[in-house]
């Protein structure tokens, strides 16, 4: 694989990493849920407090206690995002990142963690800044950024906070960027998967429903009936009954008619 290509998916996926994390963080603190509904539409149909609101705006995971997760597989997954992360920064600084001389002037470098250090906030280092701040800052090693000479105020050409990263840093920057991506959506449910909904069949013709995720687009449910299907939605290229997103809450209140519908009457 050339720079460029190598360069363009570690990008891509740090992104992904950056735009999931908050939907990791809601899941620690909400217990594993079924396949029904999708988690982005179970986030829209039930009242989110302010608490949860600014989930995404808390200290690392790595810096916080969590006396009670509800969901230990995504807290897990978030920890070994970040050791990934922060360890992958920690070793792309060591290598292309100029010395310490003016390291308290220059916001672009990475401070390592310096757990001896009696002030907290030198003790973590740049990883208290969070995850979406190491994504940021190896992104822009992996573009190269920083790296040519700085014309100072008064005229005088300056050395670069970085050196252009080694071809074989950026192949290893692509490789653990990929690992954490894959993790994170696995766990979420949002990789590329067809998942069979459990116990729903579709209120129109009673087919089987699947629910289709990938990392770049919104869910979707299909009818395994075909055009026979009554249901007023269109029709995907394999001829299955689908429901995009616009139309999937319509989807969730036909299916809890229909389950009310069914339900045995209570007894006298």
């Amino acid at each position: 694989m050339n720079r460029a290509a190598a360069a363009h998916e570690t990008v891509a996926a740090l992104r992904t990493i950056r735009e999931q994390w908050g939907e990791l963080l809601l899941a620690i603190e909400t217990p594993p849920a079924d396949v029904w509904p999708p988690r982005q539409l179970a986030h829209t149909l039930r009242a989110v407090d302010d608490e949860q609101l600014d989930v995404v705006d808390r200290a690392p995971l790595v810096l916080r206690e969590h006396p009670a997760p509800a969901n230990l597989d995504a807290l897990d997954t978030g920890l070994a995002v970040e050791r990934m992360i922060f360890g992958l920064a920690d070793t792309l600084a060591a290598a292309v990142q100029f010395g310490e001389q003016g390291a308290q002037l220059d916001l672009r470098r990475w401070v390592f963690a310096d757990p001896g250090a009696v002030d907290i906030r030198h003790a973590h280092g740049s990883r208290a800044h969070g995850l979406h701040f190491a994504c940021v800052w190896i992104e822009g090693r992996v573009l190269d950024e920083d790296t040519a000479p700085e014309r100072q105020l008064d005229g005088i050409l300056a050395a670069p906070p970085f050196v252009p990263l080694p071809e074989h840093l950026l192949h290893e920057a692509r490789r653990t960027v990929r690992i954490a991506e894959g993790r994170l959506l696995r766990t979420l449910g949002l990789d590329a998967r067809s998942t069979p909904v459990p116990d729903r069949a579709c209120p129109w013709c009673g087919g089987d429903l699947d629910l289709h995720t990938a990392p770049d687009t919104a869910p979707s449910v299909t009818c395994s009936t075909g055009p026979g299907c009554a249901a007023p939605v269109p029709l995907d290229e394999q001829g299955r009954r689908v429901w995009g997103w616009g139309d999937l809450v319509a989807l969730v209140a036909a299916l809890e008619a229909t389950s009310e519908r069914d339900a045995p009457a209570p007894a006298a």
